[in-house]
C-alpha cells in the first residue's frame, strides 16, 4: 500500500501546479483564476528510493517497480465552503476518502497571482481551510447525535463507543480545535477513523515559496514551520515553479538543473518522505532476477500482514520469512553473501518488518 493525500487549499495558491508536477501530467488545470479545478483529480506517482536502484544492480533484475502513492487535486476551498461556497461541500467530500491532507500554503509574493483573500498571509490562509473543515464536521457530528443516542440507550454497545467519541470530538470542534487532536486510545482508533472526519486527517502543510527559496524557505514558510511543530503537524518547503519546470524535463537534465537552482533533490522527494513519516509508513523490498519491488506498509505491521499487501494468499498459508537487512544485502553482494555470513534470518509470524528489509516468503498453497 501506499497512501492516498488530499492537496487542498485556497484558489491560487500552486495547488494544481504543484499536482500537475508531482505527477508529471497535465491532468490538472493550472490558471489564475478559482475554481479551474472543476473535479478532483487523482495520480497515482512512483516513489523515488535510490535503495531500490541499488538492490536492482545487485540481483540484476530485469525490471524496477516502486511503490507508488496517491495524490488527490482538491479544488480550491473558500470561506463558507462548509456552507457550499465556492464549490463546498461536493469538495470536501473528496477530502474524507484520503489517509492524508497536504495543505498547500501561499508563502511567496507576485502582483501577477491574485490572492482570493486580498493579502499574503499563511497562516491566515490556514486558519480558513482549518476552520471549513471543523464547521463541516460539527454539522456532521450534530446530525448523528440524536441516532445514536437512541441506540446507545437500546444497549448497541458500538454505538454507545461512537456516541463516546462524538462527544468528545463535538467538545474541541466547538472550541475551535481540530478533530485529530481528540484524545483517545489505540483500540478506539479504527471506529474514531470511521467516523470520518475532515479535521482528523493528519496534516502535511506544503510552503510554496518563490524559486530563491526553495531550498531554505522565507519569512513566510518559517510562520508555517511553527505553526507545523504547535501542532505536531509536518511541513515541506517546495517551490511548485521549479517543480513543474523540473517535470517536464528529461532525466539527464535534471540534475544539472537542481545544482544551478541551488538544489540538491526534486521538492517530491521531501513531500513523499514527510508524508510517510507523518503517516508511520515505511518500505520492504522483494528482490530477485525478475523483478526488484518496493512495497509500502505501516510502521510496526508483522510479517503475515506485510506478505499480505501482496496477495491475501500470502497472508493466510503463511510459513516464515526470510529476511535480509538493506546494508547486509548491499554490503555482502546478495542473497548468496548474505546467507554465507549468517545475515539470512529466518522469521515467523510474530516478526515487525523493518524498514529496507528484503524478504522473501514461504507459505502454504
Amino acid at each position: 500500500m501506499g497512501f492516498k493525500c488530499g492537496i487542498v487549499g485556497l484558489p491560487n495558491v500552486g495547488k494544481s501546479t504543484l499536482f500537475n508536477a508531482l505527477t508529471q501530467t497535465a491532468a490538472a488545470q493550472a490558471a489564475n483564476y478559482p475554481f479551474c479545478t472543476i473535479e478532483p483529480n487523482v495520480g497515482d506517482v512512483a516513489v523515488p528510493d535510490p535503495r531500490l536502484e541499488a538492490l536492482a544492480a545487485i540481483a540484476k533484475s530485469k525490471e524496477i517497480i516502486p511503490t507508488r502513492l496517491t495524490f488527490v487535486d482538491i479544488a480550491g476551498l473558500v470561506r463558507g465552503a462548509s456552507k457550499g461556497e465556492g464549490l463546498g461541500n461536493q469538495f470536501l467530500a473528496n477530502i474524507r476518502e484520503c489517509d492524508a491532507v497536504a495543505h498547500v500554503v501561499r508563502c511567496f509574493e507576485d502582483s501577477d497571482v491574485t490572492h482570493v483573500e486580498g493579502a499574503i498571509d499563511p497562516l491566515a490562509d490556514i486558519d480558513t481551510i482549518e476552520t471549513e473543515l471543523m464547521l463541516a464536521d460539527l454539522d456532521s457530528l450534530e446530525r448523528r447525535v440524536v441516532a445514536l443516542e437512541k441506540k446507545a440507550r437500546g444497549g448497541d454497545k458500538e454505538s454507545k463507543e461512537s456516541l463516546d467519541l462524538v462527544q468528545r470530538s463535538l467538545v474541541l470542534l466547538r472550541e475551535g480545535k481540530p478533530a485529530r487532536l481528540v484524545a483517545r486510545k489505540a483500540e478506539e482508533e479504527k471506529l474514531f477513523v470511521s467516523l470520518g472526519l475532515l479535521s482528523s486527517k493528519p496534516v502535511l502543510y506544503v510552503c510554496n515559496v518563490d524559486e530563491g527559496a526553495a531550498q531554505d524557505g522565507n519569512a513566510f514558510s518559517a510562520r508555517v514551520f511553527g505553526r507545523a511543530v504547535e501542532e505536531d503537524a509536518k511541513a515541506v518547503v517546495v517551490s511548485a515553479k521549479i517543480e513543474s519546470e523540473i517535470a517536464v524535463m528529461p532525466q539527464a537534465e535534471q540534475a544539472d538543473y537542481l545544482e544551478a537552482v541551488g538544489l540538491d533533490e526534486p521538492g517530491l522527494n521531501r513531500v513523499i518522505r514527510a508524508g510517510y513519516e507523518l503517516l508511520g509508513l515505511l518500505t520492504y523490498f522483494t528482490i530477485g532476477p525478475k523483478e526488484a519491488r518496493a512495497w509500502t506498509i505501516v510502521d510496526g505491521t508483522r510479517a503475515p500482514q506485510a506478505a499480505g499487501v501482496i496477495h491475501t494468499d500470502f497472508e493466510k498459508g503463511f510459513i516464515r520469512a526470510e529476511t535480509i537487512a538493506y546494508p547486509d544485502y548491499v554490503g555482502l553482494k546478495g542473497e548468496a553473501g548474505a546467507r554465507d555470513h549468517g545475515k539470512l534470518r529466518l522469521e515467523g509470524k510474530d516478526y515487525v518488518v523493518a524498514d529496507g528489509d528484503v524478504l522473501h516468503f514461504r507459505f502454504a498453497n
